[in-house]
């Protein structure tokens, strides 16, 4: 396993990978500090739980919407849209805010 450094909105990191593979995750964290870095600009300061957070859910929709273009591109047939439950909004609320109680908690104890 190698060691790699690493900095997202001026926030320093030490991640594990294989062997071979730090390069692929310099810029996968370079991916993630661009888009924690916009909404920081976007929104203003906010804690690091919820930036990184936020900078996951944009990157996934990202995702998601390449994954769909992929398939308009290779024909498939649209899925059935699913119907959402507006219970998983107040869940992943509810985590966001335990996450950001943890990471203050974390905070408090290191300074």
């Amino acid at each position: 396993m190698a060691d790699v450094d690493v900095e997202v909105t001026g926030r320093r990191y030490k991640l594990s990978c294989r062997d071979g593979e730090e390069d692929h995750l310099r810029a996968l964290v370079r991916m993630v500090d661009a888009k924690a870095t916009e909404l920081t600009g976007a929104l203003g300061d906010m804690t690091e739980a919820r930036t990184l957070l936020l900078s996951a859910l944009l990157l996934a929709d990202e995702l998601n919407d390449l994954r769909g273009a992929a398939a308009v591109a290779r024909n498939e047939p649209d899925p059935a849209p699913a119907d959402i439950d507006p219970a998983y909004a107040v869940a992943i609320e509810r985590i966001a805010e335990r996450v950001e109680r943890l990471a203050d908690q974390i905070e408090r104890t290191a300074g």
